[in-house]
């Protein structure tokens, strides 16, 4: 039996939380409305970035979502690495894990053109499967859409033992709607009490574990 480990990129892989931020508040301020600080940022991603620029606006001013969206869009392509860097050990842990003979793929809800030329950047070295991001072509997580399309692209004559890594309760939900083994980080942007809440939440403690560090990513697996 082989095995795919399938991982969220925001919060997870690297810490984007700077430069996603950045982005919305430019937005912002050119909106005329009040910005936020990163730590309120990490509750307000997750869900894509037309949801991030949603939440992030006043409740009158959320008619102006579409708008937000689009400065974002446009800044965020030309920030999108200013701050945003890997989380220690995260290099080292896909590189055991590509040298075990493991699969690995990215589903995340950021938008895919940026999700791709982080992972290029920050991880050349490793050779992904597939990186699939936000688009029009498929739901967003927690809708499984994504993971089944990755089983498309893998051999059908081998037998795969399947773990989706994230930090949310939306790789939580992804990961039991396509009735899949989760990894936690802890690390994240949520942290452990949310991930321990949604796991309690959809009955998963048996498909479940919590990394409290990248390497631990490897150890669960391996």
């Amino acid at each position: 039996m082989k095995y795919l480990a399938i991982f969220d990129l925001d919060g997870t892989i690297a810490d984007t939380i700077c430069d996603l931020g950045d982005a919305v508040n430019y937005g912002l301020e050119k909106l005329g409305c009040p910005t936020h600080d990163y730590a309120a940022y990490k509750q307000m991603v997750g869900n894509g970035a037309k949801k991030l620029c949603f939440r992030a606006l006043p409740e009158n001013k959320q008619d102006k979502a579409e708008e937000l969206y689009l400065m974002f869009k446009e800044y965020y392509s030309h920030h999108y690495l200013d701050k945003t860097k890997l989380y220690d050990g995260m290099k080292e842990t896909m590189e055991k894990l590509q040298n075990n003979g493991v699969i690995l793929a990215v589903v995340t809800n950021k938008p895919e053109d940026a999700a791709r030329k982080i992972v290029a950047k920050l991880l050349p070295d490793i050779n992904f499967l597939c990186v699939l991001g936000g688009s029009d072509k498929r739901p967003l997580k927690p809708d499984p859409a994504a993971i089944f399309e990755i089983y498309s692209l893998l051999p059908d004559e081998e037998e795969f033992f399947v773990e989706m890594i994230g930090d949310s309760n939306v790789d939580v939900m992804t990961a039991c709607n396509a009735d899949i083994r989760f990894i936690g980080c802890s690390w994240g942007f949520r942290g452990r009490e949310e991930l321990e809440a949604c796991i309690r939440e959809c009955n998963r403690w048996l498909y479940s574990s919590i990394a409290e560090k990248p390497s631990d990513i490897a150890d669960i697996i391996l």
